[in-house]
C-alpha cells in the first residue's frame, strides 16, 4: 500500500503555503481525511424519479439485480459530512438560466463566466443543442463557430451541476441522430458508429428553415476522424444519468443502439496483439500532428472509461449481454496492459535504463524491444524520487515518455490508475509544479518538441511551435479534469491553488483558448478569445471544489476485480 496517505505530515509540509487565510481554507486538513470514494455514491437531489440505480456495478455483479436506491441512512451521512466540511447542503435546483449560487461567497468572475457561457448557446428549431467552440469576433472563424462533441463536455457538466439537464439531453439526441448519417470521405465510407467531431446549425432565411451540418473529419485540418467523440458521448450519457437519476434517456432503443455501434468499432477483432486501441495522429484533443499515433494515453484512458460507463448503461437484453461479456474481457486485459507497460516511476525508469535488447520468447523482460539509448535526457531530471505517471505511448521499439495531462487525469477518474498510482500522479504534479502548472494551469503535454524533433514530428507545423498550442501549451480547460482528480485522491488543496492562479488572469485575458511559454505566461499567439471550454472548464472546477459531491458525475470507483495479477514497480520504493 502507499506509504504516505493524503493526510501524511509530508504532504502538509509540502502544501502548508497553499492556504490564503480565507476561512473556507481552514477545512483543508479535514477534507484530506474524508473518504472521497463515498462522494461517488452520493445521488444528486433532483425531482426526477429514479427507475434504476446509476451506481457502478463491479464486473462480477453484472448479472445480479441492482438495488434501486441508496439507503436514507447513507444519504444523511453524506449530507452531514458535507456540512462538517463546510461544503454546505445541496442548493435547491433551479430552472431557467439564472446564475447559480455557491456555498461559498462566489468569486467575482463566476457571474461573468456564466454570462459568457450563456452567450455561446446554439439553438436548433427553438431548443438549445450545444455551445459553440468560441465567441470569436475575428474574420477567420474556421470551425470555431461549430458545436464540438469534446468541447461541449465541460459545458454540459456545468449545466448539469446547475440543474439544467435539458440542453444536455438535446445534445445527446441530436448527435445520436447525426451518427446515423451515411459518412463518406473521398468515396470511402466510415464506420457506422463514428460520432461527428462537430456540427453546425445552418439557417435558411428564404425557406425559414434550419438544418444541421456535421463534420466527421472530411473538413477537419488533416482530415482525421475523431476517435474520442464516441467515448466522450458515452461518458456524457452516464454523467447525465448519474446527475439526474433519469435512466429513460439511456434506455431509449436509439441510445442503446448508438452505444453498441461505438463499441462495435473499438471492440472489433483484428491483427493487434495488444488490448489498446490503435489510432492515427490527430484523433483526439491533440488534433494536430504531434507524434501521438499508435496507442496514445488519452485515447486509451477514454476508451477504458467509456467501456466502464457502457457497463452501467447497457441493458441486460440479448444484444446487451453479448457486449457486456466482450467489455469485461477487454477491461481486464486493458487495465493489466496499461498499469504494467505504460506506468513509469523512478524504479521503472532505472529498469528501462538497464534493459537488454533483442530478447526473444515470452520470458523477455524488454517485451517491446525498447533501446535504452532512446531514453530522452530530460526524463532523468524530470522524474522525482516520489511520484510517477502514465507515459504518452508504448509500441514496438518506441516509448513516448512525454507527460499528457488529459490521459493521466482520466486514468485517475476512471480508476484505470490504481489508488497507489493515482496518488503518485498527484505527487508528480506537486513535485513538478513549475513545469506542469506554472503561472496558468495546465500543460497539455510536457516537454515541448524543439528544433529537429519539431520539424520531423509535427511536419514543421507553425501553430505547434515549442511551448504553444498542443506542443507544451497551457490549456485552462484542463482545470476541471485536474480538480476532479484532486478531489478523488483527497488532495483538493492542489486544485484550489491551480484555480486561484486561473482566476487571477482568465477574465482579464478574455478567456483564451491556450497560453504560450514554459510557464504559460503569454496569451497564445493564435489563441481564440472567449473560448467556451476555457469558460466552462473553470466553472466546473469551481463548482466541483465548492460541492465535491459533483464528482460522482465524472468519476468511477475502483473495481476490485480488475486488480493486476502482478505488481510492477511502485513509486514509493527507493
Amino acid at each position: 500500500m502507499f506509504a504516505a496517505q493524503s493526510g501524511d505530515a509530508s504532504h502538509h509540509g509540502q502544501n502548508g503555503n497553499l492556504s490564503t487565510g480565507d476561512a473556507t481554507h481552514s477545512t483543508l486538513a479535514e477534507v484530506e481525511e474524508l473518504d472521497f470514494s463515498k462522494l461517488l455514491e452520493k445521488p444528486r437531489l433532483l425531482n426526477i424519479e429514479r427507475q434504476r440505480s446509476c451506481d457502478e456495478r463491479s464486473l462480477h455483479e453484472l448479472s445480479m439485480t441492482i438495488s434501486p436506491h441508496i439507503s436514507r441512512t447513507e444519504n444523511i451521512g453524506y449530507r452531514l459530512a458535507a456540512e462538517h466540511l463546510d461544503f454546505g447542503q445541496h442548493s435547491p435546483r433551479r430552472s431557467g438560466f439564472n446564475t447559480p449560487r455557491s456555498p461559498f461567497e462566489p468569486h467575482p468572475i463566476v457571474g461573468e463566466a456564466w454570462e459568457a457561457l450563456r452567450r455561446s448557446l446554439v439553438h436548433f428549431r427553438g431548443q438549445p443543442v450545444g455551445t459553440i467552440a468560441a465567441l470569436d469576433t475575428s474574420d477567420e472563424k474556421l470551425n470555431y463557430d461549430q458545436v464540438f462533441v469534446r468541447d461541449f463536455v465541460p459545458s454540459a457538466l456545468a449545466f448539469l451541476m446547475n440543474g439544467e439537464p435539458e440542453i444536455v439531453k438535446n445534445f445527446i439526441l441530436k448527435t445520436l441522430r447525426l451518427q446515423s448519417w451515411e459518412k463518406k470521405i473521398d468515396r470511402f465510407q466510415l464506420g457506422e458508429g463514428v460520432m461527428p467531431a462537430s456540427f453546425k446549425v445552418l439557417h435558411d432565411p428564404i425557406r425559414n428553415n434550419e438544418t444541421l451540418m456535421a463534420d466527421f473529419g472530411e473538413s477537419a485540418i488533416g482530415r482525421v476522424a475523431p476517435v474520442d467523440s464516441g467515448f466522450w458521448w458515452i461518458i456524457l450519457l452516464r454523467a447525465y444519468t448519474k446527475s439526474t437519476g433519469d435512466t429513460s434517456l439511456a434506455d431509449l432503443p436509439e441510445c442503446q443502439k448508438g452505444m453498441r455501434l461505438i463499441l462495435s468499432l473499438c471492440l472489433s477483432e483484428g491483427f493487434d496483439t495488444f488490448p489498446t486501441l490503435l489510432c492515427a495522429d490527430g484523433c483526439c484533443m491533440i488534433d494536430r500532428r504531434m507524434g501521438v499515433y499508435g496507442y496514445p494515453i488519452e485515447i486509451q484512458a477514454l476508451f477504458f472509461m467509456a467501456l466502464r460507463c457502457a457497463l452501467v448503461l447497457l441493458k441486460q437484453d440479448v444484444e446487451g449481454k453479448e457486449f457486456v461479456e466482450r467489455i469485461v474481457k477487454r477491461l481486464h486485459a486493458l487495465s493489466f496492459h496499461m498499469r504494467s507497460y505504460f506506468w513509469i516511476d523512478l524504479k521503472q525508469l532505472n529498469d528501462i535504463y538497464r534493459y537488454k535488447t533483442e530478447e526473444y520468447s515470452h520470458t523477455a523482460l524488454n517485451k517491446f524491444n525498447v533501446m535504452p539509448d532512446s531514453l530522452p535526457e530530460w526524463i532523468f531530471d524530470f522524474m522525482p524520487t516520489r511520484g510517477g505517471y502514465f507515459i504518452g505511448n508504448v509500441s514496438p521499439a518506441r516509448m513516448d515518455f512525454r507527460w499528457f495531462c488529459l490521459g493521466n487525469c482520466v486514468a485517475i477518474l476512471s480508476s484505470l490508475a490504481t489508488p497507489e498510482q493515482s496518488m503518485a500522479i498527484m505527487d508528480l504534479i506537486e513535485s513538478r509544479w513549475e513545469e506542469l502548472v506554472g503561472e496558468m494551469p495546465l500543460k497539455v503535454c510536457y516537454p515541448a518538441l524543439e528544433s529537429h524533433d519539431w520539424r520531423i514530428v509535427t511536419g514543421c507545423d507553425p501553430k505547434n511551435t515549442r511551448w504553444s498550442y498542443h506542443n507544451g501549451g497551457s490549456w485552462p480547460v484542463l482545470l476541471w479534469l485536474l480538480t476532479a482528480a484532486c478531489i478523488k485522491t483527497g488532495r483538493p488543496q492542489i486544485a484550489r491553488r491551480a484555480i486561484e492562479l486561473a482566476e487571477s488572469r482568465l477574465l482579464k485575458d478574455s478567456w483564451p483558448e491556450y497560453y504560450d511559454g514554459k510557464l504559460g505566461r503569454y496569451i497564445g499567439k493564435q489563441s481564440r478569445k472567449f473560448q467556451t471550454w476555457s469558460i466552462a472548464g473553470y466553472l466546473v472546477a469551481r463548482m466541483m471544489l465548492d460541492d465535491p459531491s459533483h464528482l460522482g458525475m465524472v468519476a468511477l470507483e475502483e473495481d476490485k476485480q480488475m486488480k493486476p495479477l502482478i505488481r510492477r514497480s511502485n513509486s514509493w520504493t527507493f
